[in-house]
Order: C-alpha cells, then sequence, then structure tokens
C-alpha cells in the first residue's frame, strides 16, 4: 500500500487559526490533505513520481485546474492535478459525491413538492453558502428522467386490471418560443380485489382519436389486457378509441358528469323536486328499477318546456351511465365516475401552479411522472383497497 506524506503549509493553518474562524482551520486543512491525496493518486496513475524517468510512464503531468467541492462544512475549492491525455480522474469527487448527491436530491424533492426553482436556489444558498442559478436547479430535474421512464414503460402484464379509469387534463408548455396548450394523459387500474396503479402517463397535443389510440396501443404493448369496464368522460375521440383498441369492453360515462350535466340544463328555480328524483334513478340497485325511474321521471316533466333540453340529455346518455350496474354491489360506488383519476389530476394541478408555463414537453413529462411516484410513495391510503370480492 502505497504511503502517503503530507507536506502541510504551516504559515497557512496558523493564519486561519489566528486571523479566522474555526470553520476556516478546518477547509484550511481539508484542501491541503485533499490536494496532496490527489498529488498522490496522479503519481500512481503515471507510475512514476513527479521529475521521475521510468519505463512505466503512462502519460505526463500537465498542470491543475480548479474545482470546487460541496461538503458538509461548506464548499471548497482544491487544485485538481491533471495529466496531458486527460484520462486521470481523482477518486475525492468520487468519495464525497454523496454530499452533493445528498444536495441534488434534496431540490429534486423541493421541486418535486411544488416548490418554485426560485425558492430553491434560495434555501440552497442559505444552507450550503453556495448559490446556483435556475437553470442550474431545472438541468437537475433531467435525472429523474431514467426513474420516470422506467416506471412509465414498466410491464404491465403482471396483474389485471378489469376497470380502466382515463381522463384528460390540460397544461401550457413552451414550443418554438410560444406557449401552448398540451394534454396529460391518465390512466389509472383497478385489479378485482380493489387495489388502484397508475397505469399509464402521456403528454401530447390536444385530445384527438388518434392520441387516445395511441395512449392505448402504448398500455397494450406493455402487457395491459382488454378490461371488462372503461371509465371516463364521454369525448367523442376518446368514446372511438375505447370502441376500436379494447374490442367486448363495455364504456362507463362518468355519472358524476352526466348527472351534472342534466341538473345544469334544468330551470333555474324550483328544480329541488326534479334533482331528487334524478338522484333516485341512479341511486336504484338493479337494472329493472333503474329504466322505471327514468319512464317515471319523463312523465312527470315531458309535457313541461323547461325541462326538454335535461330531458334530452338524459336520454342521449342514460345508457352509457348506467353500466355499473351490471358489476357486483361491492364494486359500484368505485366504478361509476373518474373521481379516482381526478383525484390525481388536482395533485398534478397543485405542483403545476407554481410553475405555470413548462419549459418544454419533457420537463413536463418528467415532473409530472415524479410527482405522482411521490405521491403514490407518500399517500397512505393509496394501497387501502376499493372493494374485495367477498363482499361482491
Amino acid at each position: 500500500m502505497a504511503q502517503l506524506n503530507f507536506n502541510l503549509d504551516m504559515d497557512i493553518l496558523k493564519d486561519s487559526v489566528m486571523n479566522s474562524n474555526i470553520d476556516a482551520v478546518v477547509k484550511s486543512t481539508i484542501v491541503l490533505v485533499l490536494n496532496e491525496y490527489m498529488e498522490m493518486e496522479r503519481d500512481e496513475y503515471l507510475k512514476a513520481a513527479s521529475y521521475e524517468r521510468s519505463v512505466d510512464r503512462i502519460d505526463y503531468r500537465n498542470g491543475y485546474y480548479e474545482r470546487d467541492l460541496t461538503m458538509s462544512i461548506g464548499k471548497i475549492t482544491l487544485k485538481v492535478p491533471r495529466t496531458r491525455q486527460g484520462d486521470f480522474a481523482p477518486s475525492v469527487f468520487e468519495r464525497y459525491a454523496r454530499c452533493d448527491q445528498a444536495l441534488v436530491l434534496s431540490m429534486l424533492e423541493m421541486v418535486v413538492n411544488g416548490v418554485s426553482t426560485r425558492k430553491v436556489t434560495k434555501v440552497v444558498e442559505q444552507l450550503c453558502g453556495k448559490s446556483v442559478s435556475k437553470s442550474f436547479v431545472s438541468s437537475l430535474t433531467a435525472k429523474l428522467d431514467p426513474i420516470v421512464n422506467e416506471w412509465a414503460n414498466r410491464p404491465l402484464n403482471t396483474s389485471y386490471f378489469p376497470y380502466l379509469f382515463v381522463d384528460a387534463m390540460y397544461i401550457k408548455v413552451r414550443e418554438y418560443n410560444r406557449v401552448v396548450s398540451k394534454a396529460v394523459y391518465l390512466a389509472l387500474g383497478v385489479d378485482k380485489e380493489g387495489r388502484r396503479e397508475i397505469l399509464g402517463l402521456k403528454v401530447d397535443h390536444n385530445e384527438s382519436f388518434k392520441s387516445w389510440s395511441a395512449f392505448f396501443q402504448h398500455l397494450i404493448s406493455r402487457g395491459l389486457q382488454s378490461p371488462k369496464l372503461v371509465v371516463s368522460d364521454a369525448h367523442e375521440g376518446l368514446k372511438k378509441a375505447i370502441q376500436q383498441d379494447f374490442v367486448g369492453t363495455s364504456w362507463q360515462r362518468c355519472n358524476v358528469h352526466f348527472k351534472r350535466n342534466i341538473v345544469e340544463a334544468f330551470p333555474k328555480k324550483d328544480n329541488q323536486e326534479a334533482i331528487s328524483l334524478l338522484k333516485s334513478i341512479f341511486a336504484a340497485e338493479d337494472m329493472d328499477t333503474v329504466r322505471n325511474l327514468k319512464g317515471l321521471f319523463f312523465e312527470k316533466y315531458e309535457g313541461n318546456s323547461k325541462y326538454q333540453k335535461a330531458l334530452g340529455i338524459l336520454d342521449e346518455g342514460f345508457e352509457d351511465s348506467i353500466q355499473y350496474i351490471n358489476f357486483p354491489i361491492a364494486h359500484r360506488k368505485s366504478i361509476r365516475s373518474t373521481n379516482g383519476v381526478e383525484r390525481l389530476n388536482e395533485e398534478i394541478r397543485r405542483r403545476e401552479r407554481v410553475i405555470r408555463i413548462f419549459p418544454n414537453t419533457q420537463s413536463a413529462f418528467r415532473l409530472i411522472g415524479a410527482v405522482l411516484i411521490s405521491y403514490v410513495d407518500g399517500n397512505k391510503y393509496w394501497n387501502k383497497r376499493l372493494f374485495t370480492d367477498k363482499k361482491s
């Protein structure tokens, strides 16, 4: 094992002790030790000491360059030895990289949790005495790419999800110096025991049949089997994509949205009885009762011109809004609306409000993916089953 001899500059240490605080003394000592250690490593790499002639030499010295290193005591500046061919790399920065990694992870965690990059730079400067730019913080988030990409492309053939919930929300993204709207597509699966799992994420152009179909094809390529029921809103392109890509799958129109659309078409005054009757239709537990109650609703209001628009909406979307009744009673409360996936949208929106405009599509995908991963890992209720087959 190589011997390490320290040639410490006592004048520097004396000045640090006499004219500065203990932190400065520690920093000065560490700088001298690490500089000397890197010199030793360069000698070992070259297989020749300074001014030594050796047949085993593989390269030559080429001076030094300065590089900052952030440690728990703060930032220090080291003189890093280099070689002509540039292949030498001292182990100091690898050995002390844990502090840098902790700093990076802290910054990433702040960003994912909705702290603006401006605030992150201020926090880092206060904690470490090290000033970092907003662009530097933004560039660090690229370290999330491997994690988010692996999560977003993981196999889906390990479980069967009879229920699939899909929805889209809109964000603002810079594209060719313009601010444009982009759609964030989300897919949430629920298995037969009521366990939830976020199955898919995509950031693309505005909602369309082609975009939804491409999203579904991506899920299928990862092993997703056709579900028994897909729950969504009534976007025409989405409905067409479900029909094409999931043959034999039923479609459940979000019951909450559907009832809201009907109530909005009611007259503004004296509508409480109509609202109560409408709720009773969807509270029924068998298909015959639901259809009978719908018929009674029509008999009561079809002669009232103020309810004609509402009756048209109810009639047009009725069958698609009651598909959940074909499934076990214990499952119905959880599968008749898109409330679950919209809760994820709210979580994304809470972080997105801080950013307001994403610099590009990749940064949007990266941060939203990290937010979803963090939400699932940190939510103690996420793994709670929505239902079990025993109660079916």
